[in-house]
């Protein structure tokens, strides 16, 4: 049985709490509490994988500017809204994703270099 006698970690975790409230606003939706993001740079290619546990594939949307990616995704318990900012420029349209067993992996091939451009 318990101690009903004053916690001294209460206080802190109250307060880990409030801090974590007010930086993610207080909302239990989205990535922050049950999915896993890394992003790889491979060389000429850009891979994320992400979890996106109890989410049928059909209810996964992506897009791409080629700087960042949109992943929104719903499950009957949750719905998912992240904006990943890709460590380098890819081209959106060579974009190819799977999901397999609530893990998702989109890849990109990186957009070349910027055109030099002479100054006459």
């Amino acid at each position: 049985m318990r101690d009903e006698r004053d916690d001294p970690f209460d206080n802190i975790f109250d307060e880990i709490e409030r801090m974590m409230n007010e930086m993610t606003g207080g909302d239990s939706t989205g990535f922050a509490s049950e999915t896993h993001i890394d992003v790889y740079d491979e060389g000429e290619a850009v891979r994320l994988v992400a979890d996106l546990p109890g989410v049928e594939k059909d209810a996964i949307d992506l897009k791409c500017d080629g700087e960042t990616l949109t992943v929104s995704a719903a499950s009957d318990r949750r719905e998912y809204d992240e904006r990943i900012r890709l460590p380098v420029r890819v081209d959106e349209h060579s974009a190819k994703a799977s999901f397999k067993n609530g893990v998702l992996q989109v890849t990109f091939q990186k957009s070349e270099d910027s055109a030099a451009i002479d100054v006459e």
